[in-house]
């Protein structure tokens, strides 16, 4: 198996709920593991939340997060973005639908960009900002 890169997001109390939202938005197969099933935690109060989730969409995308525990701090903001960018436009602006509404915020609308990409940003309902790129090629290329 090769090496892979994978987003690993950071909740407090509210993973099962923000990963349930990315299959949604990306579908796919979640599995996830709470800390009273491996008896990680001693809190009665985090027996339910989630230690490990981890999406795998039917694309090949994998995202993955857990509830940070309640003896540990839960850091907020970032300076990291979750990038998605291909050719399939209607694939990435579905993504892009998903992502900035219901409770997200647009930083910059999805439209053409100076370097000739379709571009936006947002911050979906749990704060995790995205970047979403339309390469430009899709556009450039001729009708068949």
């Amino acid at each position: 198996m090769p090496t892979t890169l994978n987003p690993y997001l950071g909740f407090r109390d509210n993973a099962r709920e923000a990963l349930t939202f990315y299959q949604s938005v990306f579908g796919g197969d979640l599995a996830l593991s709470t800390f009273g099933e491996f008896q990680a935690s001693e809190d009665p109060a985090e027996v339910d939340k989630i230690m490990h989730g981890m999406l795998t969409s039917p694309k090949g995308l994998i995202l993955m997060g857990a509830d940070t525990p309640n003896s540990m701090e839960a850091s907020t903001g970032s300076s990291i973005s979750i990038s998605l960018s291909g050719d399939d436009e209607a694939e990435l602006r579905g993504y892009w639908d998903k992502l900035s509404g219901d409770g997200g915020t647009v930083t910059v609308p999805m439209e053409p960009a100076p370097w000739g990409d379709i571009f936006g940003m947002c911050t979906d309902r749990f704060g995790t900002a995205w970047l979403v790129n339309v390469n430009g090629a899709a556009q450039a290329a001729p009708a068949t």
